[in-house]
């Protein structure tokens, strides 16, 4: 029964040993992709648990080419991560490992679906460069070309560091390192949606306020809002004269009251006279409806129905 027991207590001991052992008998080489938890953070270096006999170490250099990354504030104790070799042995029997490298690898891949599948990503811009701007999608630095931030001219691209734009990939080389981010689509779509929008709201009869825009000799597009434009007509402009050109009455940048008397296949029609005419219908329709007063007679009152009721003293 004494052996027994001793073979039993052997066994539990190999047993809690079991997990030593097999870090000892792993296999790892300069390249591998390894995966770790953050064990530590110091201002030099972040500790990691690769669940092998040796831990890993990635320096500052080697975690992302981010500028704007910082080791005590972006990298927390327990987060899991991944990197590739580079050295089994820093010189302190560490494995010295490279998050950048790993991830720059990921984020290539990354990029080629985002590519594919015209995925929107966000990008914080962090400096000017000739003919763009620059950020950092994934540690990896994209260039964003000034004629893609906008759909209209962009004279000054300093407005733009530290701010984050939606975009989607338009370019990605891995071979050259060549990431390229553009806005265009993503602002045309947004454009083309809130433009639907507005005009699915537009009713006819309604009265609302627009601007001149341009003035043609047959009338004038007059702006609504969200880069929607509707057209009075030369004879919609007003029903006190007849005009031989909308310049007689308006000009370019003119506020006017217009009503929307129509909306079809995208084209808005408009009419100014039919406001003119508001205010003479609004008053006939008063008189149609207006409540009946009493006679003059009635609204009389004498003195006695004033003092009716009164005690003199």
């Amino acid at each position: 029964m004494a052996e027994e027991k001793q073979i039993s207590t052997t066994i539990e001991t190999m047993d809690d040993y079991k997990e030593a052992i097999d870090r000892s008998m792993r296999q790892l080489k300069v390249g591998d992709l390894v995966d770790g938890t953050v064990a530590g953070v110091t201002e030099t270096e972040v500790t990691v648990d690769l669940n092998y006999y040796a831990e890993g170490i990635i320096r500052p250099l080697d975690y992302t080419a981010d500028p704007a990354f910082s080791i005590k504030n972006d990298v927390h104790p327990g987060e899991s991560i991944q990197a590739v070799i580079l050295r089994m042995d820093d010189g302190q029997g560490r494995v010295l490992l490279s998050r950048r490298e790993a991830a720059d690898e990921l984020a290539w891949k990354k990029f080629q679906t985002e590519l594919k599948e015209k995925t929107p990503v966000s990008l914080k811009i962090t400096e000017t460069v000739k003919g763009g701007v620059i950020g950092f999608l994934d540690g990896v630095r994209a260039f964003v070309p000034a004629s893609q931030l906008s759909l209209s001219y962009v004279e000054d691209l300093s407005v733009f560091v530290g701010t984050t734009i939606e975009g989607r990939v338009i370019t990605a080389d891995k071979a050259d390192k060549r990431l390229v981010v553009g806005c265009k689509d993503l602002l045309r779509e947004k454009r083309d949606a809130d433009r639907a929008e507005f005009v699915s709201n537009l009713k006819e009869g309604m009265v609302t306020e627009g601007t001149v825009q341009s003035l043609q000799s047959y009338g004038a597009f007059v702006s609504l809002g969200e880069g929607v434009d509707g057209l009075v007509h030369i004879s919609q402009i007003t029903n006190t004269r007849r005009l031989k050109h909308p310049r007689e009455m308006l000009e370019v940048g003119q506020k006017v009251k217009v009503k929307v008397l129509s909306v079809k296949d995208g084209r808005i029609s408009l009419s100014m006279k039919a406001v003119e005419e508001a205010p003479e219908a609004e008053a006939e329709k008063y008189e149609e409806e207006k409540v009946e007063l009493p006679k003059e007679e009635e609204l009389t009152t004498n003195l006695g129905s004033l003092l009716k009721g009164l005690k003199l003293n």
